[in-house]
């Protein structure tokens, strides 16, 4: 069940940012830039996340990760496109906003019953300083062409408690066609990750790899034929979903995954993976 949090009444609006404007249950910023993510992923992505194992598994990891290391207030979702991951937080009962510039993402967040939901890029919202408890950046930072800039102005709008819930893809020698398509300016260790955090001001709580076995098939089926061959293919849904839905791995996947569940609800850290999960909040002598 959803929760029945609406963080974003007027009121509370106004404590927090300057340039939001009401229509229809969204909020919306008062200007519009782009954003390096196709304007097709969204909607693309919506037709597979209720059944890929990729998005449950990594939503599993995100909501042991959050439950270990619990955000002091609402947890803003950016760049959370359908709002897949904040239909999950909103029901393990955490209270969660959905940012997102894409309105095909947020009417299918809106349509999903997510009651928190603002419009726009982050930048434009117009944040105030330290009026944030928490921030999400799923699958996001790698979209930032200046990563650095974009976290201390993050660290400027999150409160002197503020977390920081990271997950991004990993491995340069991975980089293939679909990170051209997806809009990637990056992949990254998790070591890079983690020293990119420090510099900007942040102190790390939790940080580990996930999908531990998915570089080995992303390398011989994405990356060997860009690379050889510069193969750029034509995404499709059907594609996609053929790889979000691998039948013939099911049983060993679930296996596995359950297992990499258990590791991080533990915390304990996996060693390796396509993707990293880090946990960090605002450095106090920041």
């Amino acid at each position: 069940m959803i929760t029945k949090d609406n963080f974003l009444k007027e009121k509370n609006v106004k404590k927090i940012a300057t340039n939001l404007l009401l229509r229809d249950g969204i909020w919306f910023s008062k200007k519009k830039d782009p954003v390096s993510y196709p304007k097709e992923g969204n909607n693309l992505y919506a037709n597979i996340e209720e059944t890929s194992f990729w998005f449950r598994h990594r939503n599993d990891c995100i909501i042991e990760t959050v439950k270990n290391f619990p955000p002091p207030g609402p947890i803003f979702d950016i760049g959370g496109g359908n709002g897949f991951v904040t239909l999950y937080l909103q029901k393990a009962g955490f209270s969660a906003v959905l940012i997102d510039s894409n309105e095909a993402g947020i009417f299918n967040a809106q349509k999903r019953g997510i009651h928190n939901l603002i419009c726009s890029r982050f930048e434009d919202i117009g944040f105030k300083k330290k009026s944030l408890h928490a921030v999400g950046l799923f699958d996001v930072l790698e979209h930032i062409k200046d990563e650095y800039s974009f976290l201390l102005h993050l660290k400027d709008i999150l409160n002197q408690d503020g977390k920081i819930y990271i997950t991004v893809p990993t491995y340069h020698f991975l980089w293939s066609c679909e990170d051209i398509f997806a809009g990637h300016y990056r992949r990254y260790t998790l070591h890079q990750l983690i020293t990119l955090l420090r510099k900007t001001g942040y102190e790390i709580e939790y940080a580990t790899y996930m999908f531990s076995l998915l570089p080995i098939p992303i390398f011989l089926y994405r990356v060997l034929p860009y690379k050889l061959f510069n193969y750029k293919r034509n995404i499709s849904l059907e594609e996609y979903k053929q790889e979000h839905n691998p039948s013939l791995a099911h049983a060993l996947l679930h296996r596995l995954w359950n297992r990499e569940k258990e590791i991080v609800k533990k915390k304990k850290k996996i060693l390796f993976g396509s993707s990293c999960l880090v946990v960090a909040k605002r450095s106090p002598k920041s």
